[in-house]
């Protein structure tokens, strides 16, 4: 029998009937097949004159008049019911406006087919297409990949892209420079890779590439955090910051190499004891001199650049009282004394003792007509140098104003950090921070990883690191896991060898 989709040869029909060839129940298929022939073609109709009254008010008007004259049953398919059926499955199945991945194929700017390894392509079957945007000569494009797997079903990764994700790696990074590093918004981060790249990315495409990327590298955010402990020297600063409407800090850490940042944190104990385990952090810690700091580290160097401000401060808001730049005067020339000692190549550990001992005694004698107990009778200017006279004598005592001079490798100041924190700081004067926990978490895994590969990178730029996090999805092995492989290879190295 021929299909309803063709059209039937009715006089073939009768003959075969009169003829007996035909019995009722396939005269009765062929009739309910035609009916819902009918009622589709019906349908269609309608839905064309519909869009057809948008240009042609007068086919409105033959609309009606057919659905008046018509003897077959229109109700269910008029072009009231029709809207209706349209309007309701609007209000509740919205689109999510993703376009096909058939869709997106074609629409390509070239195709490239991705094969195994070690696996012969005669010998590999096509299991999948994927379009993907990519950075090529800083303009956009669409790839589109034919993905084929080996004999065993083996798939493999496509270069540069992580898994499941339209974007290439270099637009995930250069999307979280902008916002992160450079500290542009995130709408208009979408407005420079457009205007730049022509690449079409709207303000939720691009937050949810930078939950992918920290996804991504949540495992190398975890192997900072383990390599910081282990370091020899660790830097450390804060600043005010905020989630939502909570207030909190950002809390940055940095040795040699490696960086992370804690957006959104407390400022307390158990911060920084899950950061630098006291049992375990064995280095020297750089930080100013905030309660938090004290009595924390085994060996310790307090900012020099934040004691010398307060010093500062006092003898520019009275300088007609010539004590306090006096005082200024000798603190600046002791630690300046101190900084020459520190960069001498000539001493050795003696003599760098030696050197300690005489810029304290120095510092003790400079100190000794200001310390001591405040009081309500003492004028402010009085009662601020005496709080600071308190201060360096209480960390003189405690060796944690001089080790840099015994240790050339660390520095007098906290700078760097305070480097470190000023674009995050912009970016809080200007609101940028985060509305959520785990956003800021996002955002601390993604600037420990870019700012830890700056420090590492002879020339951080956006080709030295796409080559090196390139390297990373071939390999499976990140440059921060080889030197926490490195670092494990040492410490067993040390224990057979003790």
């Amino acid at each position: 029998m021929e299909s309803p989709n063709l059209v039937l040869d009715l006089g073939q029909i009768r003959r075969d009937a009169r003829n007996g060839r035909l019995s009722v129940d396939q005269l009765v298929d062929i009739i309910e097949q035609q009916q819902q022939t009918i009622k589709r073609l019906t349908t269609n109709e309608r839905r064309l004159l519909e869009r057809l009254t948008q240009y042609e008010p007068q086919a409105a008007s033959e609309t009606t008049t057919k659905q008046a004259t018509t003897d077959t049953p229109t109700a269910a398919y008029s072009v009231d019911a029709e809207s209706k059926r349209r309007r309701k499955h609007r209000r509740h199945k919205k689109s999510s406006g993703r376009q096909p991945t058939e869709v997106k194929f074609a629409a390509a700017d070239r195709l490239q087919n991705v094969y195994p390894d070690d696996v012969p392509q005669s010998d590999c079957h096509l299991v999948r297409e994927r379009a993907v945007w990519r950075l090529e000569s800083g303009r956009a494009v669409r790839v589109g990949y034919r993905i084929f797997a080996g004999p065993g079903g083996h798939e493999p990764r496509i270069p540069g892209v992580t898994p499941r994700c339209e974007y290439g790696i270099e637009i995930l990074v250069v999307l979280a420079f902008l916002v992160y590093l450079i500290g542009i918004s995130l709408d208009k981060a979408c407005v420079v890779l457009g205007f730049f790249c022509q690449l079409p990315l709207s303000k939720s495409q691009a937050d949810v590439l930078l939950r992918q990327l920290a996804q991504h590298w949540e495992g190398e955010y975890d192997l900072l955090c383990d390599l910081l402990v282990q370091a020899a020297v660790v830097y450390m600063d804060e600043t005010g910051w905020k989630v939502g409407e909570q207030r909190c800090s950002l809390w940055a850490f940095a040795s040699k190499l490696h960086r992370v940042f804690l957006f959104g944190c407390h400022k307390d104990d158990p911060t920084l004891d899950k950061i630098l385990p006291p049992d375990e952090f064995e280095g020297i810690g750089v930080s100013d001199d905030a309660t938090v700091y004290q009595k924390r580290f085994k060996q310790g160097q307090k900012c020099w650049a934040h004691l010398l401000r307060k010093a500062i401060k006092l003898a520019l808001m009275y300088p007609d009282t010539e004590k306090y730049q006096q005082f200024l005067d000798k603190l600046l020339e002791i630690f300046h004394d101190a900084k020459r000692s520190a960069g001498d190549g000539r001493l050795g550990t003696e003599g760098r003792q030696q050197r300690v001992e005489a810029l304290q005694a120095r510092l003790a004698e400079l100190l000794r007509p200001h310390t001591g107990e405040t009081n309500s009778e003492m004028s402010p200017p009085e009662h601020t140098l005496t709080n600071l006279a308190n201060e360096l004598h209480r960390l003189m005592i405690a060796k944690e104003l001089f080790t840099f001079v015994l240790v050339p490798e660390v520095e007098g100041t906290n700078n760097r950090m305070e480097r470190e924190l000023r674009n995050p700081a912009l970016d809080r004067k200007a609101g940028r921070t985060n509305k959520t926990a785990t956003g800021a978490h996002r955002r601390s895994v993604i600037v420990s990883v870019l700012q830890s590969l700056r420090a590492n990178l002879p020339n951080f730029s956006l080709t030295s690191v796409l080559e090196e996090v390139g390297r990373w999805m071939k390999e499976g092995l990140s440059l921060f896991a080889k030197q926490w492989e490195s670092l494990q290879d040492k410490e067993a190295a040390t224990a057979n060898t003790g």
